[in-house]
């Protein structure tokens, strides 16, 4: 039963990634017609086709390889601004030679050619289906702000997809938040050094010491009514030394008691909860009131106040690891190729997705709402990161095309203010070498994180 479920999750995940995928295009398609720019295709997958249908003047289909999609719009590159062309001609290189007879041609030709080609190929790929009923339907002569819309629509839909999910979790399912009712009483301390505490030398902590029980709640800390774990917690660590009278609720009566927390180092949190480190790795500790127990926990229902904030939570997170992907990356490979454990925090595979997936659907000891749950976190989490990396500046992403039409906007602007002729569509297609490199890193990243997860996956269930 659990190979079962493992199985189960993963195919969630390979779901939930094409929905993402097939989606993410139709933000770029829904925009793209209704700028009126001829679309001739729209796949998901690249390679072979496996299945397609047209239906108006696009073919829809799904291809062989399920590694992202495209929607494939008319004109995408400016015809060639020499000579006006869009296609390479077998004859035009000579025609040229013998009409300028330079030296200085055929260097230049020597230098860049094999630049030039690339763009010229491209340009004849992005004409090839255009007709002369297609002028004003080709994607390169939309104003900017036309081609900013249909380049976000796509980011803007993982970013939609995952503000949904991410609102059906809080308000749906709610989100796990610790409470003042006693979950475990640890009977003695940890002195400094040891990894647990020692049974023979046993050292009572202050909430064995003061005979408190797991289930106990907790409803006032020196005469002050507790309302939240947070503001209970904050009182222990100011009270170190000093004997408190604590009440509590236990099997429907009200018990007094009194303790006295006691001075030793603990993590400093971060705002998440989370352990603070400093510059090298190490966990900051003070030294604050402890007590020795933990609270247990329950799932509260979020409002709608509280869906952006987390939204903007996560896609700051995503950033800041997209910011600091190259050393991360190093990280990586380190860890794939020696004993090094993975950082959990760090980036991962689709392959690495499928198998946390797999394994929340393997806890059968964990109730259905709350693994479904988590998989609805998963796939809002892996939205986000499509979101935040398809908006990085540099072709082929998203963010790319963006940032030529931003460039665009400058040029023209420039080129009006200073009364010059308008140098026109801004030709991508010259920036093309610069986008089989950024390419082909993506493809050695995608094949190291998947190597990774294979290899050393990341553990996040111990």
């Amino acid at each position: 039963m659990t190979v079962l479920l493992f199985i189960l999750g993963v195919l969630f995940v390979v779901f939930a990634v094409g929905i993402s995928i097939a989606l993410h295009e139709v933000g770029h398609l829904v925009p793209a017609k209704l700028f009126k720019v001829r679309v001739t295709r729209y796949m998901i997958g690249f390679g072979p086709t496996l299945w397609s249908k047209k239906k108006g003047e696009t073919e829809y289909g799904i291809k062989a390889i399920p590694a992202g999609g495209y929607v494939a719009m008319i004109g995408m590159y400016p015809p060639n601004k020499e000579d006006g062309s869009v296609r390479p001609s077998s004859t035009g290189m000579f025609q040229t030679l013998a009409e300028s007879g330079a030296a200085q041609r055929v260097s230049r030709q020597r230098k860049s050619g094999r630049f030039e080609q690339l763009a010229t190929d491209a340009r004849a790929m992005a004409h090839e289906e255009v007709g002369p009923e297609d002028e004003n339907r080709v994607f390169y002569k939309l104003p900017v702000w036309k081609k900013i819309i249909i380049m976000l629509g796509g980011p803007f839909m993982n970013l939609l997809i995952g503000t949904v999910l991410m609102g059906v979790l809080l308000m749906g399912f709610g989100t796990a938040q610790a409470t003042t009712t006693l979950a475990v009483v640890n009977a003695c301390q940890i002195k400094e050094g040891e990894a647990t505490p020692d049974p023979k030398n046993c050292t009572p902590t202050p909430a064995a010491a003061a005979k408190l029980l797991p289930g106990d709640t907790i409803t006032s800390f020196d005469g002050k009514q507790v309302t939240g774990w947070d503001e209970l917690t904050s009182w222990i660590r100011s009270s170190a030394g000093k004997s408190v009278q604590l009440t509590v609720q236990r099997n429907g009566k009200a018990v007094q008691l009194n303790i006295t927390p006691v001075l030793t180092a603990r993590p400093v949190l971060t705002a998440a909860g989370t352990p603070e480190k400093d510059a090298a790795g190490k966990v900051l500790t003070q030294d604050v009131g402890f007590i020795g127990v933990s609270p247990s926990s329950e799932n509260v229902q979020q409002p709608i106040t509280a869906v952006l904030p987390t939204v903007g939570n996560n896609i700051a997170q995503v950033a800041g690891v997209v910011v600091n992907l190259p050393q991360r990356l190093v990280a990586v490979a380190q860890a794939a190729f020696s004993s090094a454990p993975r950082d959990p925090n760090g980036p991962v595979s689709v392959v690495g997705v499928g198998r946390v997936a797999g394994q929340v659907a393997a806890m059968e000891d964990v109730p259905l709402s709350a693994r479904f749950a988590t998989l609805l976190g998963l796939m809002a989490g892996l939205n986000f990161a499509l979101f935040v990396f398809n908006l990085i500046p540099l072709l082929p992403l998203d963010g790319g095309h963006v940032a030529g039409a931003l460039y665009e906007a400058v040029r023209r602007r420039l080129a009006k203010l200073f009364k010059r002729k308008d140098p026109g569509p801004f030709d991508i297609a010259k920036l093309l070498p610069l986008t089989y490199v950024v390419a082909s890193v993506l493809l050695v990243m995608g094949a190291l994180l998947i190597y990774a997860d294979i290899v050393k996956p990341v553990n996040l269930f111990g």
